[in-house]
């Protein structure tokens, strides 16, 4: 892993296994208040308190992390799953400004808390936000619940085609409560027709600094 730093000032790191950074070059925290944040968690947080959530790719944390953030200001419940298969060490994890770049860098320790924890275990954090994390191929992943939002974080399709399939996609919608959302940063048109297929009613959203647009699936009733 290569770490460096996003035109926001925060950092992300290089995949050398699948050739592309964890976030946008743009800014990665700035991406993740966009795609995850803003158009996820606050849109479903607008009409319930209760609020559970998949990452599809853990990766750096940041997202679990900003998420905790969120639902202790807004007074949420969030239950918070995370799927990774292959998990970043707690050194590599230490190297990140995140904390810092959210103006909390008092909250560094709980960020790396998130690294550092058992998987496969549920873990109250605190009485805004429960965490369990499992490391697993999303191909192999067997939700025991369903979800509220989906933070759909995988590697470009051009870098992982095998999590944006149609078979992919209709297991993620399975696995989503009425009226519940996938988000992702892509914005692809073959991306948004097999979500369409599969039942998502598809919104073209802008997207963050760099990227004209962003998808959100919604699941109606």
């Amino acid at each position: 892993m290569v770490l460096i730093t996003t035109d926001d000032g925060s950092h992300s790191i290089y995949s050398e296994r699948y050739g592309v950074t964890y976030h946008s070059k743009y800014g990665a925290v700035t991406e993740s208040a966009h795609v995850f944040i803003d158009a996820g968690l606050r849109y479903k947080a607008a009409v319930q308190r209760d609020i559970a959530v998949v990452e599809i790719g853990l990766g750096t944390g940041l997202n679990a992390f900003m998420t905790r953030l969120e639902a202790e200001r807004r007074n949420l419940h969030v239950r918070y799953t995370g799927i990774e298969a292959y998990p970043l060490t707690v050194k590599e994890a230490s190297a990140f400004n995140f904390a810092a770049q959210l103006k909390a860098p008092e909250r560094h320790a709980d960020f790396l808390r998130l690294h550092r924890i058992a998987w496969e275990r549920e873990h109250e954090l605190s009485e805004h936000f429960t965490f369990t994390k499992h490391q697993t191929r999303l191909e192999d992943f067997i939700p025991e619940t369903t979800f509220d939002v989906i933070y759909f974080d995988a590697f470009a399709p051009q870098a992982q085609p095998e999590l944006w399939t149609e078979d992919i996609f209709a297991r993620l919608y399975q696995a989503l409560n009425p009226d519940g959302v996938l988000v992702t940063y892509c914005a692809k048109g073959d991306v948004k027709r097999t979500l369409k297929k599969v039942g998502f009613e598809v919104e073209r959203l802008q997207g963050p600094p760099g990227k004209r647009e962003m998808t959100r699936g919604v699941r109606g009733e």
